[in-house]
């Protein structure tokens, strides 16, 4: 009978787990104003592991930086933004190759998103055959969608050689991708294509061009703290 019990235990606690994941699978974060932050969660080491996105409401539709991991998150999200702002997802761009900005570029793109990345994203997507934008930017644009105003900036090379970062003057809200890390982050993470060297120099761009964000948003763990460019900073001397 224990044995059982014990089996039926276990089974049990499963069966609960993957509930709670699914149910984690997506969460929508209020930022401020109409700046959301969304995060998506990938098992790694047998362990669910953050990614984050961002998107903003504008009245000509809903602007998305980088996207969910992969197309059985897309959906969810893209329904849950409608379903919450009645307003669909009209332009995304993604910072970099990695599968956790361009996992989902496809259902977008099938979706009516048009798609944007820079041409040296796109190469490397092709190469690491990534999902791929439909729209090519310069690594420095400046657009407005809706009234929003907001810019891309090519700081060098980092966390990967194409990484960009978005910045939003009005609200003072900087995107970093996977460029920055979070306070929370005990290590620079994955450096199967970062250049750690040039990453300094890089990260040094940013905060002479940005020097006083309100809000820095890290491509993974958590946001609340600013000093996300200085704690990466620290990181990269101490690696």
């Amino acid at each position: 009978m224990d044995s059982i019990m014990k089996k039926f235990f276990v089974l049990s606690c499963c069966i609960l787990a993957a509930i709670a994941a699914r149910a984690t699978q997506l969460e929508i974060s209020h930022l401020t104003g109409n700046f959301y932050v969304f995060t998506t969660w990938k098992m790694f080491d047998g362990s669910p592991f953050p990614a984050n996105g961002m998107y903003v409401v504008t009245p000509q539709g809903v602007v998305m930086i980088d996207m969910p991991w992969d197309d059985t998150q897309a959906r969810p999200l893209l329904d849950s933004i409608e379903k919450k702002h009645h307003a669909k997802v009209i332009m995304s761009i993604s910072t970099h190759f990695h599968a956790d900005r361009t996992g989902s570029i496809d259902i977008l793109k099938a979706e009516g998103v048009k798609t944007y990345s820079t041409a040296y994203t796109l190469e490397l997507c092709r190469k690491h055959k990534e999902q791929e934008a439909a729209y090519i930017m310069a690594p420095d644009t400046a657009f407005i969608v809706g009234g929003l105003r907001f810019e891309t900036y090519y700081p060098g090379k980092g966390h990967a050689p194409d990484n960009i970062v978005v910045w939003f003057p009005d609200a003072k809200v900087l995107y970093g991708g996977c460029f920055v890390k979070s306070t929370e982050s005990k290590g620079l993470g994955n450096l199967g294509d970062a250049d750690v060297k040039a990453w300094e120099k890089s990260v040094k761009n940013v905060m002479k061009r940005y020097p006083q964000p309100a809000y820095v948003i890290p491509g993974h763990q958590g946001w609340s703290d600013a000093g996300a460019l200085k704690y990466t900073l620290k990181l990269i001397k101490e690696n």
